[in-house]
C-alpha cells in the first residue's frame, strides 16, 4: 500500500512497486484512505509518507498498520527530523527525493525482513529505525 498525498509520486510509485512484481493494494493521500485500504486487504507492507493531506498523520497511520494489520510499515519523508522516536513501529525511513534503486532496495529488504524476521544490509538512503537494530536486551553473560 502506498500512503502518499503527492498523486505524481504515488503514481510513480506503484509503477515502479508494479514492475518489480509488488501487488499495489491502493494508494492513499490521508488517514481515512490508508486505514481504509488497510481494513479491506491488510497490506504486507505500506510506505507511508509522513506529512499527508490531513497533517503529520503518517505516524499515526504506521502504529495502527503495525498494530491491527501486522503491516510492516516504512516513512517516506522530505522532513527526517519529522520521524517520531522509535519510528512508531516503523522499519525505517528513506528520506526524499529517492530513486527507483531505492526503492526496490527497501522492497528487497522489507519483504526479507517480513519472512524471515531477519535483516539483510540496508539499502542506501534507508535509515532503519532504533528498534530494529538494537542489541537484544537481557542480561548479559559474564
Amino acid at each position: 500500500m502506498i500512503v502518499e498525498d503527492q498523486a505524481l509520486l504515488a503514481m510513480e510509485l506503484e509503477l515502479v512497486l508494479s514492475e518489480f512484481g509488488c501487488d499495489v493494494v491502493g494508494c492513499a493521500m490521508d488517514q481515512a484512505g490508508a486505514l481504509a485500504i488497510a481494513d479491506r486487504f491488510r497490506p504486507d507492507l505500506s510506505l507511508v509518507d509522513i506529512n499527508l493531506l490531513d497533517g503529520m498523520t503518517g505516524p499515526d497511520i504506521a502504529r495502527r498498520l503495525v498494530k491491527d494489520y501486522g503491516s510492516a510499515v516504512v516513512f517516506l519523508t522530505a522532513n527526517p527530523e519529522l520521524i517520531p522516536d522509535g519510528f512508531a513501529g516503523a522499519l525505517g525511513a528513506v528520506s526524499k527525493p529517492f530513486d527507483e534503486s531505492t526503492i526496490r532496495g527497501v522492497v528487497a529488504f522489507a519483504r526479507q525482513f517480513i519472512r524471515h524476521g531477519a535483516m539483510g544490509e540496508p539499502p542506501r538512503r534507508f535509515s532503519p529505525a532504533p528498534w530494529l537494530t538494537a542489541p537484544p536486551t537481557g542480561i548479559a553473560p559474564r
